[in-house]
């Protein structure tokens, strides 16, 4: 079969595949942990449990922004220095040495944060403390600490708002630097803090609904305090049993049915009225894993790969059979539409031209001037 041919056939199979629209080419993490002082141990193992969580399914230092207050690790009250566990049998060190802090300390402001989600940073700022996402980025955002009723504390020192909230993600959404998002929140009457979000493409869930606290799920007696929050650990719980690679096909909705109340001794909230996505499609690795797929086309225009597609069709059939083109006219004329090898032979007669005596004396002209050209220059050369 002739490679036109193939052309002809595979094209029009292709039109009538299902084109993906274009998704998203890369997950970031936005992980904050607005408290500081000893006794808030349990949000620093918040926060370093959801940075674990991400770097184990693949998401890179490079798209992960940490902000903590880091005064627990080294506090002169932790027996084990350098150190900060999530379970009493302190199996795991979360902070470790392959923690890579962003903002640390006083950093940890309100005015940073909503400069680093709105990219508003002074030109000088690192990388590393940049949000550099863009209209095909996943961002997954989680805040914990002490809040109330539409707003969350930050360092005993200020507090952001809802609006404040909702107003820099819709400056994200205007300045295209989010595909989707996901925003979890654990602190005390979470769910009022997604209560004014109005940009598109958010997915939020919390803790706690209004005028109900956030609890603590169990102590350390060596430690001395809570060292996580309940709704975190079943977070963490359900993740750590049935998410353990990139290939997992669990999805937001498995993770939002885990939630028991019983268990969690609050009520977690799930809001998806911003969301375009049914969450039993949605992939918990859209927002906790890394992304391999690569983006060739920006437009990602479906309807105009089919035009394409269809087009080089038609195309490749003329191609193939190139009396096609005027099979139509010559049957309404009563001619006889020749073969398909008549057609092949006529091409190949008018690509066969004979060589004329005119165009041999033009050449030989031709080839006698560069020659007496050449032998000039030799001339000119040696005198």
């Amino acid at each position: 079969m002739k490679f036109g041919a193939q052309i002809a056939l595979l094209l029009p199979l292709l039109a009538t595949l299902p084109f993906v629209s274009a998704q998203h080419t890369s997950n970031w993490a936005v992980l904050v942990s607005t408290s500081r002082f000893w006794f808030n141990y349990r949000h620093l193992a918040n926060v370093l449990s959801m940075y674990r969580t991400v770097k184990r399914l693949g998401i890179p230092d490079s798209q992960i922004i940490l902000m903590l207050a880091d005064d627990v690790a080294c506090n002169p009250r932790n027996v084990f220095p350098a150190s900060v566990f999530n379970n009493a049998d302190r199996g795991l060190d979360l902070y470790g040495n392959n923690i890579e802090v962003d903002y640390r300390g006083y950093e940890v402001t309100v005015e940073n944060f909503i400069r680093l989600l709105t990219d508003r940073v002074e030109p000088d700022t690192p990388r590393s403390k940049r949000l550099l996402t863009d209209d095909r980025s996943n961002v997954f955002v989680y805040m914990t600490g002490h809040g109330g009723n539409e707003f969350l504390k930050f360092q005993d020192a200020e507090e952001i708002s809802a609006f404040d909230i909702a107003d820099a993600f819709e400056q994200m959404w205007e300045k295209k630097r989010y595909h989707q998002m996901l925003f979890m929140i654990d602190t005390c009457q979470a769910n009022t803090m997604y209560s004014k979000f109005y940009s598109p493409n958010i997915l939020a869930t919390g803790s706690s609904k209004l005028d109900e606290s956030s609890l603590s799920h169990h102590g350390d007696n060596d430690v001395g305090v809570a060292v996580i929050d309940r709704y975190t650990y079943y977070n963490l719980e359900f993740l750590e049993n049935n998410v353990k690679n990139a290939s997992s096909k669990h999805t937001m909705k498995d993770l939002f049915d885990s939630y028991d109340i019983g268990k969690i001794h609050s009520t977690p909230g799930v809001r998806t009225d911003l969301f375009n996505r049914k969450l039993d499609e949605v992939l918990i690795m859209d927002f906790f894993g890394n992304v391999q797929n690569v983006e060739v086309d920006a437009e990602g225009d479906v309807e105009k790969w089919k035009v394409d597609a269809e087009e080089l069709s038609r195309l490749a059939a003329k191609i193939t059979m190139p009396g096609a083109g005027c099979a139509k006219n010559a049957t309404k004329s009563g001619a006889t539409v020749p073969s398909p090898p008549d057609a092949q032979k006529i091409l190949a007669m008018k690509v066969e031209e004979k060589t004329s005596p005119i165009r041999n004396a033009i050449g030989v002209c031709a080839l006698g001037a560069c020659a007496a050209a050449w032998f000039a220059a030799t001339l000119l050369g040696k005198s």
